[in-house]
């Protein structure tokens, strides 16, 4: 599908572009910990510059009709001083937020340490409530230093002190043969890496979904093909449409994107239990996620977590951070 086009009075002049309903900040870069001024700079202008990192194209995004932002962070408490201007206009959101426990093997050299990443949590966690701040633990990771053991008492101690405090837990395994910059990011920092066989995944997923049942907390894989249903886990929809339609009180733009007429066919599709039918097709084919816009860019992450898919190598990190600035239309100047 295509989203609506509109007309944006940028800073050198009208130019076209699009004006999506449902944001995304971001699956390529942690809006949150790093560019939360600039998002909120660029809301208050009412539109962004996005630029294709495949043809380096520039693309005009208008927050004109934007109606849900979904963030995703592993430090998103430089947001909260700036979430009640999405209150004050009406914007729903929610976060999802990735607490690994990987600290004594240095995965995540620049995450601030976990003790403040639980109190961050729990205080969104207290402000929004529990379904709005989804804990992800992800990737599960093997490395010469981390056995599946070892990766169950991480999963473990973090859900014990997030008890309460969220509703869902997503996780994936790593998925480091198919990403070639991450296996080089590996090799430079002399880590061993292997995959998991289907009988680790087995055991871990039995034993996170134990975990999970007492906690109260539900058990979902992102971008997994394996079926783990017998272990009560089931494919995740991380630009959820349930949640979307929820935090929205379905509002009618909302309702109308999805291709519902009324709250009363809404309710008819889910007394038969339909599911809606608006799948990214940019995202992988495992991926159940509803279609988005993402706003963020590639190589912009300081945080420089040695697994990621997003950044090519440190160098260009330091290059486009030191290069942005808060008031620029793209977090990559262009």
């Amino acid at each position: 599908m295509k989203w609506k086009s509109a007309l944006i009075d940028s800073a050198n002049g009208m130019v076209e572009g699009i004006a999506p309903e449902i944001i995304s900040a971001s699956r390529s870069t942690d809006i949150p910990a790093f560019y939360s001024e600039w998002f909120f700079n660029r809301l208050e202008a009412g539109y962004s510059k996005w630029i294709n990192p495949f043809n380096q194209r520039a693309q005009f995004i208008s927050f004109g009709n934007t109606r849900v932002v979904i963030f995703w962070s592993k430090n998103p408490k430089p947001l909260l001083p700036y979430l009640h201007i999405l209150d004050e206009k009406r914007i729903g959101y929610y976060v999802q937020f990735t607490v690994n426990d990987y600290e004594e093997e240095g995965l995540e050299p620049s995450v601030p340490p976990l003790a403040s990443r639980i109190e961050t949590f729990r205080t969104l966690s207290d402000q929004l409530g529990p379904d709005r701040v989804i804990w992800r633990f992800d990737p599960l990771i093997l490395t010469d230093s981390i056995t599946p053991e070892k990766l169950l008492n991480k999963v473990k101690k973090v859900g014990s002190l997030l008890s309460g405090h969220t509703s869902k837990l997503v996780f994936s395994f790593a998925d480091v043969c198919n990403y070639k910059k991450v296996q080089n990011n590996l090799r430079r920092k002399n880590i061993t890496h292997r995959d998991f066989t289907l009988p680790e995944i087995e055991f871990l997923s039995s034993e996170i979904s134990n975990f999970c049942f007492g906690w109260g907390i539900q058990v979902f894989t992102c971008g997994e093909s394996v079926d783990l249903s017998e272990f009560g886990i089931h494919h995740n929809k991380c630009i959820d449409d349930k949640l979307i339609l929820k935090i929205t009180s379905n509002h009618p733009d909302i309702l109308r994107l999805f291709g519902i007429d009324s709250t009363a066919q809404l309710s008819l599709l889910e007394s038969k239990e339909k599911k809606i039918s608006l799948k990214d097709t940019g995202q992988r084919d495992e991926c159940g996620c509803v279609i988005s816009k993402d706003v963020g860019q590639y190589n912009t992450c300081p945080h420089r977590c040695v697994y990621c898919y997003a950044n090519t190598s440190d160098y260009i990190v330091t290059k486009n951070v030191k290069a942005f600035t808060p008031d620029g239309e793209s977090i990559i100047p262009g």
